[in-house]
């Protein structure tokens, strides 16, 4: 099995701008996943994070997340289960309105470290959606466009904690999906594992490493790039030693925008037979997903298609 692909985002400024492109677009291409260290964030501001939601999780999420488990008896199952994931989470939203201020226990540092560490995600999220539009000969600027809708972005942050779990052959941290939105940036513990992605029908293992930010592509993309990209499924082993620190970071369309594949990446052939790709509004995708998480994404992408007649183009997003 080749290796799961580490980018070091460095090098796009000097000699080795072209190979680290094409490692990019290898890793879009055929993994939906890759990891990048040299990213700019300063390693001082992760460590805070991580010091801060650890912290936090000791504080305000332990005890609520053992009561829960002693309340389902899931510290004592038999058999496999399927409709609950072994996971203490909260969300915090950025865009296009802010929620830290309204989030309930967390203390007056740690509301603004996550807003910090928030912006600069952002940025590197933007950054890397230009860096996509340069591999597939799209001008600058036009996936940011197409995610825009009205009002911006939706962007916002799952805070997980995985703690010990005695069963994990029979709970998951977290069961197989894709995900929903446009790109996603993880910051994950370097100690304890769990993550892994399905390739070539075998799960493999994303590596922890400290300071790296974890990529991967939503279905949006998948939409927007006509299938050239592609989401993954991905799931959390539940390990029965440690506490995995997990905060994704989603960058995803706005709730009005227009979601369809680019029309320079559609070929002839594909224009006059059945187009593979729907076109359909961010949000009625979102509330389709949300009963469907846990399914293929194949069904999702056809109900879309069934709806597809109403959907209007926003004339910007198309320009």
């Amino acid at each position: 099995m080749e290796n799961f692909p580490i980018i070091n985002l460095e090098k796009l400024n000097g000699d080795e701008r072209s190979t680290t492109m094409e490692m990019i677009k290898d890793a879009c291409e055929n993994w939906g996943f890759f990891e990048l260290v040299n990213h700019g964030i300063p390693q001082e501001v992760m460590d805070t994070v991580e010091k801060l939601t650890k912290g936090h999780y000791k504080k305000c999420m332990e005890q609520r997340f053992k009561e829960l488990v002693a309340s389902k008896g899931l510290d004592a199952v038999q058999a496999e289960v399927t409709d609950l994931d072994w996971e203490s989470t909260f969300f915090l939203r950025h865009r296009p309105v802010s929620n830290i201020a309204d989030v309930p226990d967390l203390d007056d540092e740690y509301r603004e470290v996550m807003r910090d560490f928030a912006k600069r995600l952002e940025k590197l999220a933007e950054e890397l959606l230009d860096l996509l539009c340069e591999n597939l000969g799209l001008e600058k600027g036009y996936l940011k466009k197409a995610f825009y809708g009205s009002k911006g972005p939706n962007f916002g942050t799952k805070v997980s904690n995985y703690p010990p779990c005695p069963k994990p052959d029979l709970i998951k941290g977290l069961r197989a999906h894709t995900d929903a939105g446009g790109i996603i940036l993880l910051f994950q513990d370097d100690k304890v594992s769990g993550l892994q992605l399905l390739k070539d029908g075998q799960w493999i293992d994303v590596p922890p490493m400290r300071y790296s930010i974890v990529v991967n592509l939503g279905d949006q993309l998948e939409v927007i790039t006509n299938g050239k990209y592609k989401s993954v499924m991905h799931r959390v082993i539940a390990q029965t030693n440690g506490t995995r620190m997990s905060l994704a970071s989603f960058y995803n369309p706005g709730n009005d925008a227009v979601i369809y594949p680019a029309p320079a990446l559609i070929e002839k052939e594909e224009e006059e037979s059945k187009q593979v790709y729907p076109k359909f509004v961010f949000d009625d995708y979102m509330k389709l997903y949300a009963g469907l998480k846990f399914q293929a994404k194949e069904p999702r992408f056809e109900a879309m298609k069934a709806m597809e007649a109403d959907v209007k183009v926003d004339p910007i997003a198309s320009a």
